[in-house]
């Protein structure tokens, strides 16, 4: 029988032809596969006889599912979440959105989520807002499940609302009041953008695509901001790496100052809209 460690190596070099983080994925879908941290794989249970479900999970991430969904979840900002094909993945350089919103809103007592999906933006905030209540809206029932499950593994539920809005229709926002923080990852991608299969394939589209140039969502969200809100409230949006001078454009024409924080490549990721 095959070792942990072997098993490890031969997923590895497979995966290797459909991942940029082969071993890395290896390690993850073992650790997934054996119930145990991957800190504590790779401390103590290498030696061990590798579990019989391990192929199927390698099968699956040599299709490109990515990992987070084979796993069921996903880190973020310190928070462990469920996500799955309901919803987007959070990843890592969207952290740069809830530090922008913190910093920018730092006694926030109402946060508003735009496009909530796994409730990841929205209950990173709340978890370091303790005394702020949140309203996290999507135009999808099934990702609204999603972050609920999440907001009742965190404990947070009782500081949220979840609601199934679509900000491209009239009313939607008319009976949820003023905010003094609001935060939205709303769809930037261009429908002709080459995606990594694992993205194209498997998370949902309607989540990811805005239009030819990536800006629809844009257009229609922010002019409706300043009716959500208060005086000396803020607004952080994540863009496209290539979208902060069209974004700011739209931002400047509603009436906001921009100012533009980076991800953690260094790339343009957050823009932080104040009532100028």
């Amino acid at each position: 029988m095959s070792t942990v460690a072997a098993a490890i190596r031969d997923a590895a070099a497979r995966l290797s032809a459909t991942s940029d983080t082969a071993r890395l994925d290896a390690e993850v879908l073992m650790a997934h596969a054996l119930g145990i941290t991957r800190s504590d794989l790779l401390l103590r249970h290498m030696a061990d006889p590798a579990p019989a479900g391990f192929a199927a999970l390698v099968d699956r991430r040599a299709r490109h599912e990515p990992v987070a969904y084979i796993t069921g979840k996903q880190d973020f900002f310190g928070l462990t979440l469920a996500v799955d094909a309901r919803c987007l993945i959070p990843r890592g350089d969207s952290e740069c959105v809830v530090e922008a919103a913190l910093a920018a809103a730092p006694a926030a007592a109402s946060v508003l989520d735009c496009g909530t999906g796994s409730g990841a933006l929205l209950l990173a905030l709340l978890a370091n807002l303790p005394d702020a209540q949140g309203i996290g809206v999507d135009a999808s029932a099934d990702a609204l499940h999603v972050a609920q499950a999440n907001a009742d593994a965190l404990g947070l539920a009782d500081r949220v609302r979840l609601l199934r809005r679509d900000w491209t229709q009239s009313g939607w926002a008319a009976d949820l009041g003023r905010f003094d923080l609001i935060i939205a990852n709303p769809p930037y991608i261009a429908h002709a953008a080459p995606l990594d299969a694992s993205v194209r394939d498997f998370e949902p589209a309607a989540a990811l695509f805005a239009g030819p140039e990536g800006l629809d969502d844009y257009r229609v969200l922010i002019p409706q901001l300043p009716a959500l809100l208060n005086s000396g409230g803020a607004a952080v949006l994540e863009i496209g790496a290539a979208q902060a001078n069209a974004v700011s454009a739209l931002a400047n024409a509603a009436g906001f100052a921009v100012q533009c924080r980076p991800d953690l490549a260094g790339r343009p990721r957050a823009l932080v809209l104040g009532q100028s």
